[in-house]
Order: structure tokens, then C-alpha cells, then sequence
């Protein structure tokens, strides 16, 4: 297990795999401001070498691939009104996010254990996407008074039927099976073959290609519960409002529509009904550039101006005393056209350079 003195990202290569390992086990990998460069600097450099033909990212540990951001040192910033580095460390993440969907060679991420968060916005984008049986992937951010970012609306906008808004307002953990149904995921991979699969990666012969080699450990998962309850989340989350989501699932029979209404009875009011339009206009935007402008809008929005991000954060990861106090408490207490407002902001540095 690494200590503080270890490097937080590994670098090596081995027979024309470039391999990356996040190295913060301890944090279940969380993502800080320097590894977000080292794994960019290591991709710069890799891009136009011959030797490398295929990059492979993991986590240590066996926790997981990487459990988000650093939330409690983003609390810090937004509590000591630091906008520069709020806004710098969500330009070099999201352009993190960007490179990896368009990286010229194949990227395989290997999703073991918690991948949630920052962790989505590493696998999510990449060319092939492995999870295992210990995978438990998400996009949690409305429990802590935020909204899904890091591509991560991308993805949920895509997902089956209503899903996306299912996933984005509960903050709802997936397995494997789930991730692979709701498009997160390409393939299941038994964890203890990883180290197989990762062997076969550096020994492949041409031309096969990593999705094809990945695809010789891969096995067919049970059936996802979310493809089980596609009838009640279809149904309820089709609804215009949070509020008329909520009466939807009460009235449903199912055990599980009454527990997505508790939890949404539990959440910020303001997160939720802007993550709602947020999911929904990610689905009509043309690509994954565009997505994550958004969401830099909307990120540096809830920074900037809404008090819930801070005390969601404290309440969840600092005094861990689960009561967050929302403002307001009550969805009806939402300003009417909120949600345009946070769409429409715009930040005072913008996310992509002029070219």
C-alpha cells in the first residue's frame, strides 16, 4: 500500500502498453489537481511514440479504480471564495475527460471496485471500458448538493429510456450488470482474470486489437436490475418536475419506486431540479466537448453561488453527520427558472483556450 511519499500516479511501460495506475489507495484513488496532470503529462507524451500502441489504466488497491474528486479540498476553495483554482482545477480535469474520448490510441480502463464521480469522468470516455463483479460505479453528486459532471451527463443523457435522470437525481449505485445495460461499460471481466487480461494486453499479437482481446475474458453478466425496473423508472422519471417525479413513484407498487422517492425527499431541492434539466439538455447536445461546457457552467454556478454544495460536502465527507440543512429545504421554495439560470451562466474563465 503507497504512503504519502509514493508518487499518487505510476508510469511505466511494458511491450507497447503504456500503463497508468492511480496510487492513492488509501482514498480509493481519489483524483487531486497533481495526478490530473501526471496522467496528462503521460498521455502528451505517448501520443506520438511509436513504441506505445495502447494505454491501460487502473487503480491500487482493491477498492477501487477512483472514488472522485477531491470534494473536501474543493469545500475549501468555495468557502474561501478561491474561484481561480476552483476554475482551473475543473479546466485540467475536464480536459482530462475530453482527451481521454479522443486519445488517437485505445485506452482500456480497468472499472474494479468504486469508480464514482471524477472516477466516471476516467472511464467512462474511454475506448474500451472493463468492470468486474466488484465494480459499483455511480454519479452521486446530488447527495452532496452538486450536479453530475465530468462527462458524466453525457453518458446518463444516453442511457436507456430514463435512466439517466434515474441515475443522476438518486445518485443510485450500478453493478456490473448495470453499468453494461445503462452504457457505462463494455465489458465484465472476473477480477481474478484482471491480471490475465492485463498480461495479454503486453503479449497480443496482431492485428488484434484490445477490444477483441478483452473481449476473450469477457462473460456474460445476470440480468440488470435496472433493465427490470425500466417499466416504473420509465414512467416516473418521464415526468416535467422533481416534484411530479415524486408523486409518480408514490402511487407506483413497487418497493423500490417508494425508496428512489425517499431518497429524493432527502436531497437538495436546487440540485435536483437543475440536475433534471441538466441530464435532459446533455441528451440534445452534440458531443462530449459541448457536454462538459455545460457543465462547467453549471459547476462553477453551484460554487459561486449556492450554499448547498459546501454544507452537502460538509455533512457527507467532514463532520459525516449525514444532516445537511438545504437552502431552500422545500422543492415548492425553488425560484421558479432556476434551472435556466444555472444553464445560462457564465463563468469568468472560459474551459477550452481560444485556438
Amino acid at each position: 500500500m503507497s504512503d504519502a511519499a509514493d508518487p499518487t500516479v505510476l508510469v511505466r511501460t511494458e511491450r507497447g502498453v503504456g500503463h497508468l495506475t492511480l496510487n492513492r489507495p488509501r482514498a480509493i484513488n481519489a483524483l487531486e489537481i497533481g495526478m490530473i496532470h501526471a496522467l496528462s503529462a503521460a498521455l502528451d507524451g505517448w501520443e506520438r511514440d511509436p513504441d506505445i500502441e495502447v494505454v491501460l489504466l487502473d487503480g491500487a488497491g482493491d477498492r477501487g479504480l477512483c472514488a472522485g474528486g477531491d470534494v473536501r479540498g474543493l469545500r475549501e476553495w468555495v468557502v474561501a471564495g478561491r474561484v481561480d483554482e476552483t476554475a482551473t482545477f475543473f479546466q485540467a480535469e475536464y480536459a482530462l475527460n475530453a482527451r481521454i474520448a479522443e486519445y488517437p490510441k485505445p485506452i482500456v480502463v480497468i472499472a474494479d471496485g468504486v469508480t464514482m464521480g471524477g472516477g466516471i469522468g476516467l472511464a467512462g470516455h474511454a475506448a474500451v471500458r472493463v468492470v468486474t463483479e466488484r465494480s459499483r460505479l455511480a454519479m452521486p453528486e446530488t447527495r452532496i448538493g452538486f450536479t453530475p459532471d465530468v462527462g458524466g451527463s453525457w453518458l446518463l443523457g444516453r442511457a436507456p429510456g430514463r435512466l439517466g435522470e434515474y441515475l443522476a437525481l438518486t445518485g443510485d449505485t450500478m453493478d456490473a450488470a448495470d453499468a453494461l445495460y445503462a452504457g457505462f461499460a463494455d465489458a465484465l471481466v472476473p477480477s481474478e482474470r484482471i491480471g490475465d487480461l492485463r498480461a495479454a494486453l503486453a503479449d497480443r499479437a496482431d492485428p488484434a486489437t484490445p477490444a477483441e482481446i478483452v473481449l476473450l475474458f469477457d462473460e456474460t453478466p445476470d440480468r440488470s436490475r435496472l433493465e427490470t425496473a425500466r417499466e416504473w423508472i420509465d414512467d416516473a422519471f418521464a415526468a416535467d418536475t422533481v416534484a411530479q417525479i415524486i408523486a409518480r413513484l408514490r402511487v407506483r407498487p413497487e418497493s423500490d419506486a417508494a425508496a428512489a422517492a425517499d431518497t429524493l425527499e432527502s436531497l437538495a431541492p436546487t440540485a435536483l431540479t437543475v440536475t433534471l434539466a441538466a441530464v435532459r439538455s446533455a441528451r440534445r447536445l452534440p458531443g462530449l466537448r459541448t457536454t462538459l461546457e455545460q457543465e462547467y457552467r453549471l459547476v462553477l454556478w453551484f460554487a459561486q453561488t449556492q450554499p448547498d454544495l459546501p454544507e452537502g460536502i460538509r455533512a457527507q465527507l467532514v463532520d459525516k453527520d449525514r444532516d445537511p440543512h438545504w437552502h431552500p429545504a422545500a422543492l415548492a421554495d425553488v425560484p421558479e427558472g432556476i434551472a435556466d439560470e444555472a444553464l445560462a451562466w457564465r463563468p469568468p474563465a472560459p474551459l477550452w483556450a481560444a485556438p
